[in-house]
């Protein structure tokens, strides 16, 4: 049997929620926690409107696969925590109790090139 996946699409997240840029400012502050708030929201609206009838499930294993204009190196440890605000917004969406690791698993992200259509793509499998 295999195990049930929710796939959704999110855009690329901006230069702000990565760990690497220093948000010094109250500016900058203010941008990185209104870019926050969009991507959980967005994440969370993509999986309410998939209607998982089974949810919550205990665990999930979450691939996520990069989609950039260019080609270029990417760090996968910045690529993961710039995307914290979407996997809150599985958990608010029900999907799964929380992110912890007791009832989330990360995998390793991939890493590809559409130039006219970046995006990031989760597939979130079941693990029972």
């Amino acid at each position: 049997m295999k195990p049930e996946t929710v796939i959704i699409v999110l855009p690329i997240p901006p230069r702000v929620l990565s760990p690497n840029v220093a948000v010094g400012s109250l500016g900058g502050r203010f941008m990185k926690a209104a870019a926050t708030k969009k991507q959980r929201r967005l994440a969370m609206e993509a999986v309410q409107q998939e209607r998982i009838e089974t949810a919550p499930w205990r665990k999930v294993e979450v691939e996520p696969h990069f989609y950039f204009k260019t080609k270029r190196k990417h760090d996968d440890a910045n690529a993961v925590a710039s995307l914290k605000g979407a996997y809150d917004g599985v958990v608010d969406a029900g999907l799964v109790p929380d992110d912890s690791h007791e009832h989330w698993k990360n995998e390793t992200p991939e890493f590809f090139v559409d130039h006219k259509h970046p995006r990031i793509v989760l597939f979130i499998r079941r693990l029972e």
